[in-house]
């Protein structure tokens, strides 16, 4: 058979692609995954799947997800398989994924689940982009693994229009230092400042971090409470994540109540948002801002 210019040059390319490190990164499909049968063993793929129109077939920690995305629901028939780090493997196989969604930082040992089928894994943040830069990226790449560009594209604009709508009616409040925390315990807080998915859409809005200390990869660090002491002229967001909050606990402790935006009447309580999701909990976290914010008005 001889082949033509355009079928040797396929021939070719194919060839070098085999030969390529990028040939063995998971998530590279020889065709679109079959999106009925796609399975996330973490939850922030599952925000950007959703963003392409795509129910889950599967996901792990279906409670927790509950409790801690909250949203999107997800449909009552979604499968729960089990814990993030260490999912049932006999129900994974008997699904017959077409592609398994992972987290880099967080979730099962990819090795070990790489004969089940093609695996793409998604990245909080890099070096050269932070999370809502991420968020953008990751929409776009697994839209064109599940063959759903245009819907990536579409849910990009609609997303855009949505951050700006918000930047807009929050133009009132740039002058404001917002500080963004949630319990570990009753003498601990979890910080969120540059390099979190909450910091990248404050700056988004032209809004202020009032956290300019340390941070980690996930754009959060720990303290105690005495540090919040310290922290002067803010207004602080905290986060709550069910009926095991200390807020109870220490309302009425001396240091609690010593703290400035605690005396100053300027602490929020704000329901669950998922501190390392992607575009819908950048969403939810606008709209929780909004509300929280003009309800001062």
């Amino acid at each position: 058979m001889t082949l033509t210019s355009e079928q040797h040059s396929r021939r070719r390319l194919l060839m070098l692609l085999a030969c390529s490190p990028l040939f063995a990164t998971p998530g590279l499909l020889a065709a679109p995954a079959d999106p009925h049968r796609v399975i996330a063993l973490e939850w922030r793929p599952v925000e950007l799947l959703l963003a392409l129109g795509i129910m889950p077939l599967a996901v792990a920690d279906l409670p927790n997800y509950r409790r801690w995305v909250v949203e999107p629901e997800l449909a009552p028939d979604v499968i729960d398989v089990g814990l993030r780090n260490e999912p049932n493997l006999e129900l994974l196989q008997r699904l017959k994924p077409s592609l398994m969604l992972l987290s880099r930082g967080f979730g099962p040992n990819a090795k070990r689940i790489s004969t089940l089928s093609p695996q793409w894994t998604s990245q909080f943040s890099t070096a050269e982009r932070g999370p809502l830069a991420s968020t953008v990226a990751d929409i776009r790449t697994l839209g064109s693994l599940l063959g759903r560009d245009a819907e990536a594209e579409r849910y990009l604009a609609a997303m855009d229009r949505r951050l700006n709508t918000s930047a807009e009616r929050l133009q009132g409040y740039r002058q404001e230092k917002l500080l963004m925390f949630s319990f570990l315990d009753s003498r601990r807080v979890m910080v969120f400042g540059k390099g979190s998915l909450f910091g990248d859409i404050l700056s988004r809005l032209g809004l202020n971090s009032a956290w300019q200390g340390e941070t980690n990869q996930w754009g959060s660090t720990i303290v105690g409470i005495e540090r919040l002491a310290k922290m002067e002229g803010v207004r602080a967001l905290c986060f709550l994540h069910g009926d095991d909050d200390p807020m109870r606990e220490i309302a009425h402790a001396r240091l609690w109540r010593s703290i400035p935006f605690v005396r100053e009447e300027k602490l929020h309580l704000l329901p669950a948002v998922w501190f390392f999701g992607a575009n819908y909990s950048a969403l939810r976290f606008c709209q929780l801002l909004e509300q929280t914010l003009e309800a001062r008005v």
